[in-house]
């Protein structure tokens, strides 16, 4: 069931679906096939992502509690690759305003460090976030996106559905 590559996920990709998708009562397929993949490592944890998942009290929080072979990622051992993440948004002010760097820049804000980890270690990236319309049309963004960003670095980013069918799920 291992596809060739090891993703990691974005919050997104884990309260979306809670909230909008697949809710625990209806689709506990999906939740359990997740888990299985988590365990087998197929898909790894950032640690910025794990502290958003654990806050709440609440069906989330609980599964994820209970998968027992989870490889959580330490951000603090991207520092070098963050730090080209975030120099990138800063140096390109005919892309981003500086509201987006200071965004990225806060300690609980995972995305550039998600960027980091796919860059250090061929992790391919599932967000829900889209790239930005009209990128290019001369006006600086008040927010970076994921995918706009990982491009940059040559990151593969894909979204929840896409990793799903590359991980044959069946629901």
């Amino acid at each position: 069931m291992n596809s060739n590559y090891i993703y990691i996920i974005d919050t997104n990709s884990f309260i979306a679906p809670k909230n909008l998708y697949y809710p625990f009562d209806i689709a506990p397929g999906f939740w359990s096939q997740l888990a299985l993949h988590i365990n087998n490592n197929d898909i790894v944890i950032l640690d910025k992502v794990q502290n958003e998942i654990v806050v709440g009290n609440d069906e989330l929080t609980s599964w994820y509690k209970e998968i027992q072979n989870k490889t959580i990622i330490d951000s603090k051992f991207l520092t070098k690759e963050y730090g080209k993440v975030l120099d990138y948004i800063q140096e390109s002010p005919d892309k981003y305003q500086n509201a987006a760097v200071n965004k990225w820049a806060q300690a609980n804000v995972a995305d550039a460090w998600l960027i980091a980890a796919a860059i250090k270690n061929k992790y391919v990236i599932v967000t829900l976030e889209k790239p930005q319309a009209g990128f290019n049309d001369g006006r600086p963004k008040k927010e970076a996106k994921i995918p706009d960003v990982a491009n940059v670095f040559g990151v593969r980013v894909i979204n929840l559905l896409e990793m799903m069918r590359e991980l044959k799920f069946k629901m």
